[in-house]
């Protein structure tokens, strides 16, 4: 893939693209485009998303207003009761949770909340950004659904300075008002086919939505350069099995465009053979990885195509936080590609995501890797993975979609 065609797509991309939003269609319309560009059919298919549009959001502190962004889907309320700072999830923590509005450290993932409700916390403070950092970015956050289980408190999210503050000032009492309007709206997937020899195929995956701060070019407008990287080197160009691309919407918002996609295509991932995902890839900095939702051999297989090809890796079994992981819990096997970039050079979900932290010929030759890899997949007389998720990762399948908790303790 040519340096200057990966370098034109980031500037034309770099732009939010939030889940459901307007700019996320524009985002699909463009790499339909894209796909066309190379003589391929590509499609748009829609489904469905929750959205709210936030009316009043404020954070009221011992009678001081603290810059806030209002949760998302967290209903509409006016409360007001004792700040309580939750730096610890055990259960004599959470035990004072009763009545308060509780401030935690980290993202709102489902078992947290679902422990500050059932210990009585009756509204809630996130924090992000970076004490260290001159800016007072507060990301833009929402209650997903899978999170909050259809138990709605609400909450909003402020920048970490403030965070602090409010714990260094001993805030006693702390008001939250939250209004809203909350309705369904319309993400979409682009999918884009190039038949192969057999009916069999090749699932391939990129998000391209971002996060409210972020113009997401390295998470994850380059795992969509990615993509159409290997559709330019099979389109013309035959091979055994089928390839079958989908730019995933609304990944940010819990990989909400593979879930679509599996549960729209349930017939079709019985002749889904493996699932290749990208996301984030190209940085300047930081060592490639790849983590295989699947049988080891895959793994090793991977190893010792880098080692032949002098393209440094770091490949592992596991879970991966990214639209493979659906594949995966319906039974494809799935591998996910990354470059993942050191804390200080490259961030994501925030302001600091742009064409700064990327460089073209390192995405160039992240995509010679791949379609390296792919030319061996697409040819195979069979499929050498085996159809079959390992119980190990099925148990971290349903640790990872909280189907059950992980008893282990967070390091």
């Amino acid at each position: 893939m040519q340096t200057q065609t990966i370098d034109r797509i980031l500037a034309e991309t770099a732009y939010v693209r939030m889940g459901g939003s307007a700019e996320e269609l524009t985002c699909a319309q463009y790499l339909k485009a894209e796909c066309e560009k190379l003589g391929l059919e590509a499609h748009l298919e829609s489904f469905p998303v929750q959205m709210a549009t936030i009316r009043r959001a404020r954070l009221i502190a011992d009678g001081q207003e603290i810059p806030c962004k209002g949760y998302l889907n967290a209903g509409s309320a006016e409360i007001e009761a004792p700040l309580y700072y939750l730096p610890c999830d055990d259960s004599a923590s959470l035990a004072g949770c009763r009545g308060k509005i509780v401030m935690i450290d980290g993202y709102l993932r489902h078992w947290i909340y679902q422990d500050l409700v059932d210990n009585g916390a009756i509204g809630f403070i996130t924090y992000d950004g970076n004490a260290n950092y001159a800016d007072a970015d507060i990301d833009q956050r929402e209650l997903r659904a899978h999170v909050s289980n259809g138990r709605k408190i609400p909450g909003v999210n402020i920048n970490a300075k403030s965070a602090i503050a409010l714990v260094r000032d001993g805030v006693k009492t702390v008001r939250l008002e939250l209004v809203q309007d909350e309705y369904e709206g319309t993400s979409h997937n682009v999918v884009c086919d190039l038949p192969g020899e057999t009916d069999e195929i090749i699932a391939l995956t990129a998000h391209y939505d971002s996060t409210s701060l972020s113009t997401g070019a390295y998470d994850n407008m380059s795992g969509c350069i990615g993509l159409l990287g290997i559709a330019e080197e099979f389109a013309k160009k035959p091979h055994r099995f089928g390839l079958r691309l989908i730019f995933c919407g609304s990944e940010e918002r819990g990989l909400l465009g593979a879930k679509a996609y599996c549960a729209a295509h349930e017939e079709e991932l019985e002749k889904t053979v493996l699932n290749v995902n990208l996301d984030m890839i190209g940085c300047i900095m930081g060592n490639f990885i790849a983590c295989c939702t699947s049988e080891q051999r895959l793994v090793h297989f991977i190893e010792y195509l880098a080692a032949i090809e002098g393209f440094g890796i770091k490949a592992r079994q596991g879970v991966y936080s990214s639209d493979s992981t659906p594949f995966a819990d319906k039974g494809v096997p799935a591998v996910s590609f990354a470059r993942i970039a050191p804390q200080n050079t490259a961030t994501i979900h925030n302001s600091y995501d742009t064409l700064a932290v990327m460089k073209a010929e390192q995405l160039a030759a992240d995509v010679d890797f791949l379609n390296t890899f792919m030319n061996a997949m697409v040819h195979a007389k069979h499929c050498p993975v085996s159809r079959e998720i390992p119980d190990k990762m099925k148990e971290k399948l349903d640790i990872y979609l909280t189907r059950k908790r992980d008893k282990e303790p967070q390091k």
